[in-house]
């Protein structure tokens, strides 16, 4: 079931939108870096355009919203292979993407069906979904139908433009960007240009719980020879009522370094938020720990936010905590767990 569905209406004018822009392939001379905002007529927030497909794979329109979506995209390039697959799915965003026909959903089937619309060939299907951190991508609701519906029509003109003349998208400094903005006249929307700084966004805040007591229990304990491998990653599954928008479910990983054996595990979801999740993190450790007996003598950790997280422990327990880009026993450990599970 999806809160607040489009009508069909709204329904009709994105995919209109969305035809007219497959039909001109703007990922033919847009790269998906070419960024540029939309700001949206109902709310004023701004959604930042990214248009994908120049590399022939995926071919969609991406919008990423706010500051907040905007540097998460950022951060996703300059970290490029390095960084988790599915870190993707915790910026904020909508995207309007063409598919295979077998890859559409078939609530995505029975809106075609009653538009009374055909579509043929590979690429050739819209698909419209919403990213929200720590759920799987859903189908719109009516303001974000809305919204994809402007972006789309925005998307066109400014691609259009682009073609003609790079400088469109040229701005004074790199924190700067080309946003599309609406005012009415006589009822109707009319857009402009307009060049806009946009500043990163705060860091978020992350309560952090601690149990004090829990730790005392733990430090009692004689520090081991053990070097543990510890890692957290989005599981490949999707949990839930039925009816609502699933979870997708995270995986707090513990495997000795040398013996391979998997000390601990701990399965959470991104509720009330990824904050919250995050903050617990650190007593999720002390839990695991507390369980298999162990005060390491090392931590490795891939992550920097893992890193961030636990230096407080390390310090309360006296054990080295290492970044490392490589986790040999972690990643045996996930892949025979990712297998089992698939």
């Amino acid at each position: 079931m999806i809160e607040n569905p489009p009508a069909l209406e709204e329904w009709r004018e994105v995919y209109k939108f969305a035809i007219h822009m497959k039909k001109i392939v703007p990922w033919e001379w847009i790269t998906e870096t070419d960024i540029f905002g939309v700001q949206n007529p109902e709310t004023d927030e701004i959604g930042f355009v990214s248009v994908m497909g120049m590399a022939g794979e995926h071919y969609a329109i991406a919008v990423y919203m706010g500051p907040e979506g905007l540097y998460g995209f950022w951060d996703l390039q300059d970290a490029g292979p390095n960084d988790s697959p599915e870190r993707v799915l915790e910026i904020p965003q909508l995207q309007a993407s063409f598919e295979n026909r077998d890859e559409l959903d078939k609530k995505d089937h029975e809106i075609i069906k009653k538009l009374g619309i055909k579509f043929r060939g590979r690429h050739a299907w819209p698909m419209f979904r919403s990213y929200r951190s720590g759920f799987f991508p859903w189908f719109l609701e009516a303001n974000e139908a809305r919204l994809i519906m402007y972006v789309l029509e925005q998307t066109l003109d400014v691609a259009l433009r682009y073609r003609e003349d790079e400088s469109l998208l040229e701005t004074s400094d790199e924190k700067s960007y080309l946003v599309r903005v609406p005012h009415k006249e006589d009822g109707i929307l009319v857009w402009e240009d307009r060049i806009m700084r946009v500043p990163p966004p705060e860091p978020p805040h992350i309560p952090i719980a601690m149990n004090t007591q829990e730790i005392k229990v733990l430090k009692r304990l004689p520090q081991s020879r053990h070097t543990i491998e510890i890692d957290f990653f989005m599981f490949p599954a999707k949990i839930g009522e039925k009816g609502t928008r699933p979870f997708y479910p995270y995986m707090l990983l513990l495997v000795d370094a040398q013996s391979c054996v998997i000390l601990g595990n701990e399965s959470m979801i991104a509720d009330p938020s990824l904050e919250a999740m995050w903050g617990s993190i650190p007593m999720n450790v002390v839990h695991q720990l507390s369980k298999a007996g162990i005060v390491p003598r090392e931590i490795r950790v891939r992550s920097e936010l893992l890193l961030q997280l636990l230096e407080p422990l390390a310090e309360e327990l006296c054990f080295n905590l290492k970044r490392s880009r490589t986790l040999g026993s972690l990643d045996s450990a996930k892949e025979f767990l990712l297998q089992h599970f698939t």
